[in-house]
C-alpha cells in the first residue's frame, strides 16, 4: 500500500524515525483540502504511543479536511543544513501517514491536551492545568494514529554515521 523508498541506504530505522518525532516541536499536517487541493499547515504537536496529537479550533480548513477524509500525512524536519560548497543540504526528515480523528470523549481529550501542554511547558504544571481548565470547552484535539512511518536522511549523514561506527 505504501511505496518503498528508492534510496534504501538513506532510510531511517523505525527507532530513528520515532526519535525525530519525539524530538521535534513542529511539523506540517497535510489534509484533503478544498476543491481537491492538498492543504498543508504547520503546527505544534506531541508524539505519544505511536500517535501524534495536536490542538486546533473547532472549525476551519484543517477540520473540514479531516472530516472530508481522515487520511492525512504529517512531516517533521529534524535537520536542514545547507552546504553551499557541496551544492546540497544535509537533511533528516520523517513523514507519518495515518488517520486523524477528532477526540470527542472528554477523558481522551483531556489526557491528550495534558500531554501536549506538558511537552511545551514541562516546568509549569499548575499553570498549564489552569490553562487547560480555562480553554477546555473551546479547543479541539486531534489524534493521528500512524499507519506508516518513513524517514530519510542525506547520504552524507549516513556516511558520517558509518565512519563513526553508529550503523
Amino acid at each position: 500500500m505504501f511505496r518503498e523508498m528508492r534510496r534504501k541506504n538513506q532510510v531511517l530505522s523505525p527507532e530513528e524515525s520515532i526519535a525525530v518525532l519525539k524530538k521535534g516541536t513542529s511539523g506540517v499536517l497535510a489534509v484533503h483540502g478544498d476543491d481537491d487541493y492538498p492543504y498543508a499547515v504547520p503546527l505544534s504537536y506531541v508524539y505519544h504511543d505511536s500517535k501524534i496529537y495536536f490542538h486546533c479550533a473547532k472549525t476551519g480548513h484543517k477540520i473540514d479536511g479531516i472530516s472530508r477524509n481522515s487520511k492525512v500525512s504529517f512531516c517533521v524536519i529534524d535537520q536542514d543544513q545547507i552546504v553551499p560548497e557541496e551544492y546540497t543540504t544535509y537533511f533528516r526528515s520523517v513523514i507519518a501517514f495515518g488517520k486523524a480523528r477528532i477526540l470527542e470523549d472528554e477523558a481522551e481529550k483531556r489526557a491528550a491536551l495534558e500531554k501536549l501542554a506538558e511537552r511545551y511547558s514541562p516546568e509549569q504544571e499548575q499553570g498549564r492545568l489552569q490553562e487547560i481548565d480555562k480553554l477546555f470547552k473551546q479547543v479541539c484535539l486531534v489524534e493521528l494514529a500512524i499507519d506508516h512511518l518513513t524517514g530519510k536522511e542525506a547520504i552524507e549523514l549516513v556516511r558520517k554515521k558509518e565512519l563513526h561506527g553508529c550503523v
